[in-house]
């Protein structure tokens, strides 16, 4: 009996001592492993919010920044486009220039050209004069072609009607030309319709400088030239004379037509006698010339009546005004 107690007691001991070691160890391991203070939540998550607080603050300049610079940037872009628009318009002038200069120069070297024929043919045919009629003769007026050619000042009247425009326009500019090469030079050329309207409405009321550039100018416009036309020259011959008069300068009308479908031509006849005045006896203030395109008489003989009227209108007023009226056999280009 004694024996069996005294295991019991061994048992007993040995088992405190394992407890007790096991939580030595552990009181030893907290004691090791203690090295910061502990953290407080509360502070913690304040910190946090700040710093949340700070990003969104960073994060809203950026954005105000970032829209400062797109639209700094917004505005670039249309300065350039801006820029670019101006640079093709410029550049669309540029070539403008360039090609009008170029049919200029072209036109100003056939110009002279011609001008030097010209000069070399009347220097020709003044020397041939001479040693036909003598040195002391002189002529009472300057013809060509039984045309007075002594003005100083042009003005061409042309008739734009639909007969005119569709049938006789080639011959038209070709006439025109033909006028001009028998001024090699004057002091101003102006140029309107039958109605009184100006083909430069810039230069209304004045006189077109006479330059090669300026006629070749005329010619390219005369081309597609087209306003509105009653067939009557009487408004744009009370336009002329009114507008242009000068008692110190010689000037010219040029009537083209081909048909005249006003009421009276005695009116016209006195209506122009009292603008175109005498300045002494048998010398009117502006001449009157007239060429007449044949245009009516292609048609059915009861419906020339017109063109046998212009005709008659522009001789009687060429015969008053010291000019000459052209009746041509023909109204289309002799080509």
């Amino acid at each position: 009996m004694k024996r069996k107690r005294r295991n019991s007691e061994e048992f007993n001991i040995s088992f405190l001592d394992v407890i007790c070691c096991g939580f030595g160890a552990i009181v030893l391991l907290l004691m090791i492993t203690k090295t910061l203070e502990p953290i407080i939540l509360e502070n913690s998550a304040v910190n946090l919010d700040g710093q949340v607080a700070d990003l969104q603050k960073k994060l809203f300049e950026i954005r105000g920044e970032t829209n400062i610079l797109n639209r700094d940037l917004n505005a670039k872009h249309e300065q350039i486009s801006l820029e670019t628009q101006r640079i093709a318009i410029l550049k669309t002038r540029s070539d403008t220039v360039e090609s009008v200069y170029a049919e200029l120069a072209a036109a100003s070297a056939i110009d002279s050209t011609l001008q030097g024929k010209l000069e070399l043919a009347l220097q020709q045919l003044t020397e041939e004069m001479q040693r036909l009629l003598g040195e002391g003769f002189q002529r009472n007026n300057d013809l060509v072609g039984g045309i007075p050619v002594d003005s100083e000042y042009i003005v061409f009247i042309i008739d734009t009607s639909g007969s005119m425009f569709d049938y006789a326009w080639d011959r038209v500019v070709d006439e025109l030309v033909a006028t001009l090469e028998i001024y090699p030079q004057v002091k101003g050329i102006q140029v309107m319709n039958d109605m009184g309207d100006y083909m430069f409405s810039n230069y209304r009321g004045q006189w077109i400088p006479d330059t090669p550039g300026r006629r070749s100018a005329v010619i390219r416009r005369l081309r597609t030239w087209n306003p509105f036309s009653n067939s009557s020259p009487v408004e744009g011959i009370q336009r002329a004379v009114r507008t242009f008069y000068d008692p110190n300068k010689k000037i010219s009308l040029y009537v083209f037509g081909d048909d005249f479908r006003g009421r009276s031509i005695r009116e016209v006849v006195k209506t122009v006698d009292r603008l175109n005045r005498e300045r002494k006896p048998g010398e009117r203030m502006v001449r009157i010339h007239a060429v007449g395109f044949p245009v009516q008489f292609t048609l059915p003989l009861h419906l020339q009546t017109t063109g046998f009227r212009f005709a008659a209108l522009m001789r009687e007023l060429a015969y008053r005004n010291g000019g000459t009226f052209v009746g041509l056999n023909d109204y289309r280009p002799q080509r």
